[in-house]
């Protein structure tokens, strides 16, 4: 070989490192990059799981308990492969059961020995399953190409953008109460307070109609009138807008409108009193 010819092949022997060098770089920053995108969605998924749990806790569903592990052999669940008796070597053949082993009965392959039982043709295709590719039967079908990790990795990250945009959304509907969702806190006290004045002037009817025919006396209808019912429907109004008028999640305690609830109530029962007093005049 000539001085030209070694140093040509010398050459190429270091192209051919400095380009392996170059591909060992590349696959360690690579490699690197899927750790570092690995980390970041674990991060994130377990966000989502404590998110999870907070909104789980807010509405009042528990954890599911943890499934109790089932014994081998059960549903589902195949049984362990036994392992060799203690004292055999990974090569030593099963012995005859007096302490001696099976000689040429315990190499596999050989013909008409009692190595391993014959199974039946039904039993032995139900204990060896054989892959069958659609080319030919009996031909064992071809492996699956592995996954690539960056690909894995990105249908991962869509699914994690999947799963907060439908987190933000059952935060938004936690954040509206089960009564009238739509509404705001001031509609919906002033409908709560009025709902409830309107049923204590139901009552205040009753009660005039019970006065009438005498069951009920001049002093007991008006205190029923004036402090009785719209002190029921005020309180009424109150515990409605804290049972069902409170978001599942909510940060403090949300205006329930003290002093516009008590005007209310205080005057839509005086007023059905006074209207259902207006009607009987007119009917007269």
């Amino acid at each position: 070989m000539s001085f030209e010819e070694y140093a040509a092949l010398a050459r190429q022997l270091s192209a051919q490192h400095r380009a392996g060098e170059q591909h060992a770089a590349a696959e360690s920053a690579r490699r690197r990059d899927l750790h570092a995108a690995v980390d970041y969605l674990q991060q994130r998924l377990n966000a989502q799981g404590q998110r999870l749990d907070q909104l789980g806790r807010a509405i009042g569903v528990d954890q599911p308990p943890a499934a109790p592990a089932s014994a081998p052999g059960g549903p589902g669940e195949t049984a362990a492969w036994p392992g060799p008796p203690s004292g055999a070597g990974p090569f030593a053949a099963p012995g005859t059961g007096d302490g001696e082993t099976a000689g040429a009965a315990g190499a596999p392959g050989q013909a008409e020995v009692g190595a391993y039982p014959q199974l039946p043709a039904g039993e032995a295709r139900l204990a060896l399953p054989t892959a069958v590719s659609p080319a030919g039967g009996g031909v064992p079908a071809q492996r699956a190409a592995a996954a690539d990790p960056a690909v894995e990795l990105e249908l991962a990250r869509r699914m994690a953008d999947e799963a907060d945009r439908h987190g933000q959304q059952a935060e938004l509907l936690a954040q509206r109460p089960a009564l009238l969702p739509t509404w705001s806190p001031l509609a919906r006290a002033v409908a709560v307070y009025a709902g409830c004045g309107a049923a204590a002037g139901m009552l205040v009817l009753m009660l005039v109609l019970a006065s009438g025919v005498g069951l009920v006396d001049g002093f007991t209808l008006g205190a029923w009138i004036c402090a009785g019912l719209p002190a029921v429907a005020f309180f009424g109004g109150y515990l409605v807008l804290g049972r069902w008028g409170r978001p599942a999640m909510v940060a403090g305690t949300p205006p329930r409108y003290l002093p516009l609830g008590f005007l209310i109530c205080f005057l839509v029962v005086p007023m059905a009193y006074c209207a259902y007093l207006l009607m009987v005049r007119g009917l007269r």
